[in-house]
């Protein structure tokens, strides 16, 4: 809980007059590019360092002093070292106390230490007000002007009244300061820099297995099977002829894998009878990458068409033309039109179009400065009425691009079918699924679960009036 202290710290001076003096403990490269900012800011700043003569390569207008004496210039001391270094500060427990003390390091690993570094240092030096802050922002960032870079500023502290002094200097640098409570939160927030995409490595991870698994099948079907049966070299389709097949396997499986799990997610409501009860945690943590999943899915999209606009240009596609219309021409012969092969080509490429449409408007609306202009009707409106759409598009552009040849006997090699056949597996699952759930029947119990209802609500209530009942009978007997 935040503390109420009466300690009256002084308040932020307005940007028309001269501000306040903080004051900064180590002078290494975050600690000078976040001096540089806030005397662009109109700050005094004074450094704090173990050798003040032997500091260099600071901003002018900078004053250096030794640890004690820069301490007693400012009732803010920043400080920039590592938690190492943080043992001097012991000797300064007299001249910290009551002042704000914000804590900016971070650790080499995740959960490095029992307890955080803002937490530890309130140990270290009780008298001070520790206020966790500047940990997420780089010193790159504050050279750039945070232009280019993240803005928010996650604070934390237990006295309110500091935090609110640092939040103030944090909107004063033209940053976004989040306040996350108390110094409890620390530990989260020191966490926090050291992940790397940890919502991506799910996708990541099963994008590369889809990818693996259909290239090596493809490798069977379209090398390996010619050249067993009849010694044709057909390596050079490992360039453009097979990627540009486990592509739109991979974007239309992860498409298909965004929807799924909240599909499994009704199945489960529908069968427990309540909404109140948790998902699984693997079924949790899909549920939070569908996002990831989708723009992944969308990557592997654009790639299959940047490929299939090279088609015309390959040197195979072309030898194949000529070789075909000398060969007619030598035997005066022509193919005969076919309605119906136009019909699926001009289909085939039609329904691609449309799906790759509405995947790159899933993708645009899914963007923060997109999503966050759309109320949750619209973006629940784009994300799941046009995304099941788009599903339905890509699905029927694939079975329409097997046409004739889908199922058929001549199309399976070592028994085994074509690699657009197994991705349709699940997409035709998921919307065969969201089909049965959509039905009226089923859709009106799941929409009063989503609504809070309860299917055993009724008998839960009567048994604990039966069990109230032999309670108050018993205390009588």
């Amino acid at each position: 809980m935040e503390k109420t202290s009466t300690d009256a710290f002084p308040s932020t001076m307005n940007s028309s007059e001269k501000q306040e003096t903080v004051c900064i403990f180590g002078t290494g490269d975050f600690g000078r590019s976040l001096a540089l900012k806030m005397l662009q800011c109109d700050y005094s700043i004074v450094f704090g360092s173990r050798n003040p003569l032997r500091s260099s390569l600071l901003p002018n207008g900078a004053e250096v002093l030794s640890y004690s004496e820069a301490a007693q210039k400012s009732d803010i001391i920043i400080l920039a070292v590592h938690r190492e270094h943080y043992e001097f500060l012991k000797e300064l427990t007299e001249v910290l106390k009551g002042k704000i003390l914000v804590d900016i390091s971070n650790n080499l690993k995740i959960n490095q230490y029992p307890e955080s570094n803002a937490e530890y240092l309130a140990q270290l030096v009780p008298g001070a007000h520790v206020v966790k802050a500047f940990n997420t922002i780089s010193a790159w960032a504050l050279q750039s002007g945070a232009l280019d870079a993240n803005r928010q500023v996650f604070v934390c502290g237990n006295d309110s009244k500091a935090k609110q002094r640092v939040m103030d200097i944090v909107r004063t640098l033209g940053l976004t300061p989040l306040d996350q409570g108390s110094l409890m939160a620390a530990k989260e927030i020191e966490n926090y820099p050291l992940q790397l995409f940890p919502m991506w490595k799910f996708p990541f991870y099963l994008s590369a297995i889809l990818c693996v698994f259909f290239f090596f099948y493809c490798i069977i079907r379209d090398i390996i099977y010619p050249y067993v049966n009849g010694k044709k070299d057909s390596t050079f389709r490992l360039a453009i002829s097979i990627p540009n097949r486990i592509f739109p396997i991979a974007a239309l499986t992860l498409l298909a894998l965004v929807y799924l799990p909240g599909v499994i997610a009704a199945i489960l409501q529908l069968y427990r009878g309540t909404k109140y009860r948790r998902f699984p945690d693997w079924l949790d943590h899909w549920m939070l990458c569908r996002k990831q999943l989708g723009l992944v899915a969308l990557g592997f999209a654009f790639l299959h068409v940047l490929y299939t606009l090279v088609i015309p240009i390959r040197y195979y596609v072309r030898w194949t033309l000529k070789n075909r219309t000398i060969t007619q021409a030598k035997a005066k012969t022509e193919d005969p039109f076919s309605t119906s092969t136009a019909w699926l080509n001009d289909s085939y490429i039609a329904l691609g179009i449309l799906g790759f449409f509405l995947f790159v408007l899933l993708g645009i609306t899914s963007l923060p400065s997109v999503s966050n202009m759309v109320n949750w009707r619209e973006f629940r409106f784009v994300q799941s009425k046009l995304g099941y759409l788009t599903l339905i598009l890509c699905t029927a552009h694939t079975m329409v691009y097997g046409g004739k040849r889908f199922l058929s006997p001549s199309s399976l090699r070592w028994y085994l079918p074509s690699a657009y056949v197994i991705a349709l597996i699940i997409p035709c699952t998921v919307l065969v699924i969201k089909f049965i759930l959509i039905l009226p029947c089923i859709d009106k119990t799941l929409t009063r679960i989503r609504q809070g209802w309860e299917r055993n609500s009724k008998q839960t209530s009567k048994g604990q009036y039966l069990k109230q009942s032999s309670i108050y009978l018993d205390s009588q007997l």
